[in-house]
């Protein structure tokens, strides 16, 4: 039973520290608008999605103004369209066009499920789909992509590696003009999961209802105003202890509008996202809590500890608070989207090798990067093949979102704007691994995916 205290307490989480909803998803089933006919198809589709998604930024808008509480993104995430285009054939682009379209006339943020999950092979529509991406990210606006390159139980499929490396630079090349944003809207993962609702790689997987609404919390605002307040010899077992309330508190304010927002849509409530996710706004920063924690300057000897300590201690804080938890859940790294990891990448005390570490204890992976233009595929393939055995070991998600700064002269920024915020060009090595990535084939499973 919430008590004055708890009333006031989330008041000013609101007003004073960037509490938000960081996003409502509507997952839609695509699977019964297959056709062998592709404008068949994508009329099924633009259907489907407008009759079931009309109300939902509607019903996002009367929850923000009943409770106060900002609903950031409104978005939808759909089955893989790899799927439909292996029925339909021709061209897939025509797909991301109808996504667009039916995502701009119901007024979401993104839409996302131009995907195909490749980490064992290629089916009949995977390589089309794949292939497409670079011309169906400059030729729309809200689509987001998604290719699944490996997994635990598959291992990681080196062909897809290669593929994908070529694939990222395209996008940055066929988007130069608008600051490369495709390549932003552009996700490699390993291990990827059916139920995310955040971009960009958000999908609908094939085990999920017909349709079902999620939703992404955050909130690092507040987890870092708590710990400002704890003195500075607070043990950590205890500094623990205080992220694991707050995120409770967090999280329970996201199921509150989650479960009434699918009712009042008539769909089924699906998961919390516990993640911790920051925007560039000054004082809604993941890198700041870690330096709330002690740290001079995120990137900083002790980075990866004190993730792995906020990462566990914000999933046993909202575990308790949902009724089911799922997507993503621990603390977001997006660079360009977090206030303190630009700076940090700016002075050059960020550097990919110390986010590719963090990226072991914490959600996804290497995310909102921006790299040299001029950065061969091979190279980014290599990251991505890192970031996935990361992600195949370990039994987690990683995934790959890196931008490469396609004619921006060095010392010169990326900058977005919005959510997706700005970034510096961060230094790769130079030495090449493309003997390797051209080899091919694919690295097997570990022996741990042998669990059965």
């Amino acid at each position: 039973m919430l008590n004055m205290q708890d009333i006031m307490e989330t008041i000013t989480m609101i007003q004073e520290e960037n509490l938000d909803i960081r996003t409502i998803t509507m997952g839609i089933s695509l699977i019964d608008c297959a056709d062998a006919d592709i404008a068949k198809s994508c009329e099924k589709i633009y259907d489907k999605i407008y009759s079931h998604a009309k109300d939902l930024v509607k019903i996002g808008e009367l929850l923000e103004k009943k409770y106060g509480i900002p609903i950031v993104n409104k978005r939808i995430s759909v089955t893989p369209i790899s799927l439909l285009a292996g029925v339909s054939g021709g061209d897939p682009v025509k797909y991301a066009k109808t996504l667009d379209r039916a995502a701009k006339d119901v007024g979401v943020n993104f839409i996302g499920g131009y995907s195909a999950l490749v980490q064992k092979g290629f089916s009949a529509g995977d390589k089309a789909l794949i292939q497409s991406i670079p011309r169906a990210l400059s030729e729309t606006e809200l689509v987001c992509s998604s290719v699944n390159i490996g997994s635990t139980k598959g291992g990681i499929n080196m062909d897809a590696v290669k593929l994908m490396g070529g694939i990222v630079r395209e996008t940055a090349e066929a988007t130069k003009e608008d600051q490369c944003i495709g390549a932003a809207k552009l996700v490699v993962f390993c291990n990827a999961v059916e139920d995310n609702p955040f971009m960009a790689g958000a999908f609908h997987g094939i085990s999920e209802p017909d349709t079902v609404l999620s939703v992404g919390v955050s909130g690092p605002g507040v987890v870092r105003s708590v710990l400002s307040k704890m003195p500075d010899d607070a043990p950590l077992n205890v500094v623990a202890e205080e992220i694991k309330k707050t995120a409770f508190k967090i999280t329970r304010v996201g199921q509150l509008v989650g479960t009434e927002a699918a009712e009042m849509l008539g769909v089924q409530f699906g998961i919390i996202d516990l993640s911790l996710a920051p925007t560039p706004a000054i004082g809604d920063s993941v890198a700041h809590i870690l330096e709330e924690i002690g740290l001079e300057q995120c990137g900083a000897h002790g980075t990866t500890a004190a993730l792995a300590m906020l990462n566990d201690a914000v999933k046993k804080g909202g575990l308790m608070a949902s009724s089911s938890v799922g997507g993503l859940s621990g603390a977001f790294i997006p660079v360009t989207e977090d206030a303190g990891m630009i700076a940090a990448a700016r002075t050059g005390t960020l550097s990919i090798e110390k986010l590719e570490a963090m990226t072991a204890v914490c959600s996804v992976g290497l995310d909102m990067i921006v790299i040299p233009g001029d950065t061969p595929s091979e190279v980014i393939s290599a990251i991505i093949a890192d970031e996935a055995a990361i992600g195949m070991v370990n039994y987690k998600t990683t995934a790959v979102r890196v931008i490469p700064a396609i004619d921006i002269p060095e010392g010169e920024e990326l900058d977005f704007g919005g959510l997706l915020g700005s970034g510096p060009v961060m230094k790769l090595r130079d030495k090449s691994p493309a003997k390797m990535i051209n080899r091919g084939g694919r690295i097997p499973a570990p022996v741990q995916s042998l669990k059965n």
